[in-house]
């Protein structure tokens, strides 16, 4: 990705204009008689469990739903009288992308879902809001940062901390990069202990309006049980990435931009503290995660599950330490910075210099995404970094499944001489629900 152009760097050129247009991330913005031809972008929403409800609701400030799609009949059906009882409904979301006058989607499905669904929005020409986590491989990430460099569309993350928690993240994130806390030596990314742990669970007969066999897509073929889908699929490895994607894809996030690692990696990987479950057919993601990392400049990054409250992200640095999560930011240099008012003053104003180059909506992660496509500007949580992201936690997933240290190439996104690793940075999959390739 030689050519790509940084926030940062967009930031620091005064000739960032005109280096984007020939960037190939760049997005287009919508043109004026798009503009005129309807003031309110036209939305379609896909996915309308809890989160996808959540997010239409969000994008609905900005834009009409006019088509919701939902593989449980209810869902869609609720979601429809939700937003005014006018949107068409549909069960497969193709047929929701062949509406040529839908400018853009959200997406709350399940994990396995988010990637063949955002290909194929983008592909059909819709700028895409798609809930973390991104992806459930590395290769899939791979896949929709092609997809985005070919359409030149808008792709959003649902990493709202970057957006809706903007004074807390973004103060950690500019504090970092000040220089305030010396060289980092360590950061703990710092789970939550909500993993459910049990079973095995018996099979039941698939509800009335739930297309099961759907629902499982691309993953392995089995019986329905009420624990596999709705909020529960993400103890399963099938179809998510359990707490080390659930809430890393969060925390990770924030590790990473506060690191300046956007669009690179860990050099290596160590989850063998970390054990499996041990139950047959039954929740298979780990309840207490470890896994340590080494990043470039000898940083020590730590994943790790704490009780419940104690969610977060701590970083260690020569000159100090700073925590920071959704309801505090704390430490030594925030000590300094509410006592010396021209310190804070520079660094809050570090952080709009974070969204610069992206939009001006700060505190709105949906707004923000409406903006960035609005004016085609980058959004705040892009595909690049959402996709490195996740892959720090699908490389702490993979090698805890296979139960040894691993070395990474960031440049090149495969482990370095370990054919059995590589082959699992991607998954197989079942037809007719393979998920396309970006040529």
């Amino acid at each position: 990705m030689k050519n790509q152009l940084t926030r940062r760097q967009f930031v620091q050129t005064s000739a960032g204009l005109a280096a984007l247009a020939s960037n190939p991330y760049w997005m287009t913005s919508r043109s004026q008689a798009e503009e005129s031809k309807n003031e309110r972008p036209l939305i379609g929403a896909i996915g309308l469990g809890g989160q996808g409800t959540g997010d239409a609701s969000r994008a609905s400030k900005y834009g009409d739903i006019v088509a919701v799609c939902d593989v449980q009949r209810q869902h869609a059906e609720r979601a429809k009288e939700k937003f005014g009882g006018k949107a068409e409904v549909f069960e497969d979301y193709r047929k929701l992308l062949d509406r040529k006058d839908i400018e853009a989607v959200t997406i709350g499905t399940p994990d396995h879902w988010h990637t063949e669904i955002a290909l194929a929005a983008l592909d059909a020409g819709k700028h895409v809001y798609c809930e973390k986590p991104l992806t459930l491989t590395i290769d899939e990430g791979k896949q929709l940062v092609a997809m985005v460099k070919k359409t030149r569309k808008v792709m959003q993350v649902g990493t709202q901390q970057r957006g809706d928690q903007f004074k807390l993240f973004g103060r950690a994130v500019a504090t970092v990069r000040s220089g305030q806390l010396g060289k980092i030596k360590k950061v703990t990314v710092q789970l939550p202990l909500s993993t459910e742990q049990g079973g095995p669970f018996a099979a039941q007969p698939v509800p009335d309006g739930l297309n099961w066999d759907f629902w499982l897509g691309q993953a392995p073929e089995v019986d329905y049980c009420p624990e596999r889908s709705h909020f529960r699929f993400r103890w399963w490895y099938e179809y998510s990435g359990g707490i080390a994607t659930d809430w890393g894809a969060h925390h990770m996030d924030v590790a990473h931009w506060a690191l300046d690692v956007e669009t690179s990696g860990p050099l290596t990987i160590d989850g063998t503290a970390t054990k499996l479950p041990e139950i047959a057919d039954g929740f298979n993601t780990p309840k207490f995660v470890t896994v340590d990392y080494l990043y470039p400049g000898d940083v020590h990054l730590q994943m790790h599950a704490r009780p419940p409250g104690d969610e977060g992200v701590l970083f260690e640095g020569e000159k100090g330490r700073m925590f920071v999560n959704r309801g505090r930011i704390t430490g030594k240099p925030i000590e300094e910075q509410d006592a010396d008012p021209k310190l804070k003053e520079s660094i809050m104003a570090a952080v709009e210099l974070l969204y610069k180059g992206n939009t001006a909506k700060m505190g709105d992660h949906m707004g923000n995404f409406f903006e960035a496509w609005k004016f085609g500007k980058w959004p705040i949580s892009d595909v690049v970094s959402q996709h490195r992201s996740v892959s720090a936690c699908h490389l702490g997933n993979l090698s805890i499944r296979l139960k040894r240290k691993l070395t990474w190439d960031a440049a090149k996104e495969e482990f370095v001489g370990d054919s059995e690793a590589n082959s699992m940075l991607k998954r197989a999959q079942r037809d007719p629900y393979k998920i396309r390739s970006v040529g």
